[in-house]
């Protein structure tokens, strides 16, 4: 129960920090939108799930490159809490930055003709896997979980966890938010979650730069 309450506060962060990251709709998202608003919710379904899988792949291969560095060199923890923190800060920058901006949500369908659903789900996973800030984001919120010595459950609670919300929140933008009125009424309150994200993210990545391993 002790070894529980002290890894639980960090999953936790890791968990919200990941929440919150897509509840900001990018591109990803966007087109996951568009695909259900232009084609069908179950292409939009496909899409969200392959673009669910991707963001596992980058989870689990973030774990293990992250486990592997520290197995060889332990100090490497302090540089990547202060990546993580210092990333954590450039996304409250941009999203405070965004807050102040004019709205710019526009869902649009991916390019590239009409797929069947595994055709979707196939586009999903590899423009997920390309994208490089997936990598970033993931670096950051692997390591808000992550403490020295931390045992090998800890990193599978992020992971799993992550994914359960990832699967969920991607078919939910999916299936509810694929109509113009949800769009507009995201819209309406974008300036609003981006200021909350702002805040979320200069305290995570305080936190993180200011921690103890």
């Amino acid at each position: 129960m002790h070894e529980i309450s002290t890894y639980l506060p960090g999953i936790l962060l890791a968990y919200s920090a990941f929440l919150l990251a897509i509840a900001s709709p990018g591109p990803n998202i966007l087109a996951v939108i568009g695909t259900s608003m232009s084609v069908s919710r179950g292409c939009g379904v496909a899409l969200a799930l392959g673009v669910a899988s991707g963001s596992f792949t980058w989870a689990i291969l973030t774990v293990f490159g992250l486990s592997a560095l520290l197995a060889t060199y332990a100090s490497a923890l302090i540089f990547i809490k202060i990546f993580g923190g210092l990333y954590l800060l450039w996304l409250a920058y941009k999203s405070f930055k965004s807050a102040l901006s004019k709205p710019d949500i526009e869902a649009k369908e991916l390019a590239g003709g009409r797929r069947s659903w595994g055709g979707y789900f196939q586009r999903g996973y590899i423009v997920q896997m390309t994208n490089p800030k997936a990598a970033l984001a993931w670096i950051a919120i692997i390591s808000l979980g992550l403490k020295q010595g931390a045992p090998m459950w800890v990193a599978a609670a992020v992971v799993l966890g992550t994914f359960a919300m990832s699967i969920a929140i991607h078919v939910l933008y999916a299936l509810a938010f694929s109509t113009p009125v949800m769009m507009r009424i995201y819209g309406g309150a974008r300036r609003y979650i981006q200021g909350i994200l702002g805040v979320f993210y200069a305290f995570a990545g305080i936190k993180l730069l200011t921690s103890r391993l």
